[in-house]
Formats: structure tokens, sequence, C-alpha cells
């Protein structure tokens, strides 16, 4: 799996360059994050909670699927990230969103990362079904299949082209619900491709990682509606 550390690698340093990027030309002056964001602690619950929602999802369905090597997984990095830092949030007494400066990194970070996934191929367990599309792709098992690898990362790529205009004209809704906006269309983009996926089903036609995109959409959407209530309020 070299193939898939270089390019999670390239992943962290693409992002990492992004978030300063953007902190240089100052796409984020005059946002007012709250004190807790800057807290050391902050960072290491974030950093704990990300390693364990990674590691738990991503074996959870290698373990479902009959396969035995310890996995990770970007949903499950997200998720438990959010557990975490909310977690942290709640104890602190903070309301305020904390993520908008990761959004970015996190965006271009997923799009390069899901090109390491593709080019590892089969034992990455992260391909599509079969299809007769054209753009299907033999990951060396003479089966034709959907680059989900791909769609995503276009699918973050399409994403971050929208975020940084709006970003830099300063859109309230960005500005305020940044983060959750990223969560809710990597849930929903995710959502729709693990129909392309052969994972094992859980509930209907619907497997692990459709129900955390599930759990993902349905936290965006709460996160949104009270930082609505807490704007309305002031």
């Amino acid at each position: 799996m070299i193939v898939h550390s270089i390019f999670d690698l390239l992943a962290w340093l693409a992002g990492g360059m992004l978030g300063w990027w953007i902190r240089r030309v100052g796409l984020l002056s005059g946002v007012a994050l709250p004190k807790i964001a800057g807290d050391p602690a902050y960072f290491i619950v974030l950093a704990l909670g990300a390693i364990a929602g990674a590691i738990a999802l991503g074996s959870v369905n290698l373990d479902l699927a009959g396969l035995a090597p310890l996995g990770h997984s970007i949903a499950g990095a997200l998720a438990g990230g959010i557990i975490a830092v909310e977690g942290l949030k709640l104890a602190r007494g903070t309301r305020s969103s904390t993520g908008l400066g990761f959004v970015a990194p996190l965006a271009l970070g997923i799009a390069v990362g899901r090109l390491g996934c593709f080019f590892a191929g089969l034992p990455d367990y992260t391909y599509g079904t079969a299809t007769a599309l054209p753009w299907g792709v033999d990951f060396g098992d003479g089966v034709i299949r959907h680059p989900v690898q791909l769609y995503e990362s276009l699918a973050m790529l399409a994403f971050l082209g929208v975020f940084l205009p709006a970003l830099r004209a300063r859109s309230a809704l960005v500005l305020q619900n940044g983060f959750y906006l990223f969560i809710a269309w990597y849930g929903a983009q995710r959502f729709a491709w693990e129909f392309l996926k052969p994972y094992p089903r859980l509930l209907g036609p619907l497997n692990l990682f459709h129900l955390a995109c599930l759990a993902l959409l349905i936290y965006s959407a709460f996160m949104m509606r009270r930082n609505h209530e807490l704007v309305a309020r002031r």
C-alpha cells in the first residue's frame, strides 16, 4: 500500500498548503472563532477522535466483508472528530462553530487522498461495482468498474470551486455555516457513491457508510438550524 501512503502524505501537504494560503491572503480575516479553537486540548481531542473514528469505521466495514486487516475511513475520521470536538465544546459551554478553517484543507485533502485509493486498486477495497459506462476502469481482475474514488475526488473539487469564491465574497452563509455545509456536501455525495460499491448491506440497500453519512447529514442540518437560531437572537 505504498502508493496509498504516498498520496496520504500528499493529501496532508496539499491541505496544509491550502490552509496556509487561505490565511496568507486573508480569506479568514475578521472571522471570530471561539477561544476554544486555539486551545491545544482542542487539537489533541480532535486528532484522537478522528483517528479512533477512522480506524473503527474502516475496520468494522472490512470485518463485515470478511476481510481481516485493520482499515481506516475518511467518513469515520470526520464522524470521530466531530463527536470528540462536540463533546469538548459541550463540556466547555461553547456553541459556536469552530471548523471553518478546516473546510478547504479537508476538501482538498480528500480529493488528493482519493487518488491514492484509485491508484492502490483492488487491495484498497474502495473500488466500485461493475459498469458498462465508457469511463469504467479495470483494476486488474477483468471487471470494468465505476471509479468511485474519482467521483468523490471530483465532488470535493467541485465543492472547493464554490466554497472558496463564496469565502472571498464574505458570504454570511459560508462564514456562519461553512463547516456544516461541507459536512452536508460530503455526506450527500458519499451517500450517493455508496450505492456503487460492493460493501455488505446492513439495512435494506444501505451499507455501514450509508448510515454514517445519514448521521453526518442529520448533524449538519441540526447545527445549521441551531446556528440560525443563535444568530437570530443576537
